[in-house]
């Protein structure tokens, strides 16, 4: 087998002679929504719904921030 990196974590029984280079290259260039959080938030967030409430929780404060700041600059 043909070493391809000095990387420690690259153990030599792994095994991809039947990879496909690029196979989901299309696809990830089309954009992609992950998002990684700090461990210090994942006790409060353990799994994207936890987090995708919060967000949501968060669209009308962000909202009344926008026209404000709108209503300021006029």
């Amino acid at each position: 087998m043909k070493v391809m990196s000095n990387d420690p974590d690259m153990l030599e029984e792994y095994d991809f002679s039947k990879g496909v280079r690029g196979k989901y290259a299309n696809r990830y260039a089309e954009g992609t929504n992950v998002v990684v959080i700090d461990p210090d938030l994942s006790q409060y967030f353990p799994d994207n719904a936890s987090v995708n409430e919060a967000l949501r929780a968060l669209i009308p404060i962000l909202k009344r921030q926008s026209l404000k700041l709108a209503e300021e600059q006029n």
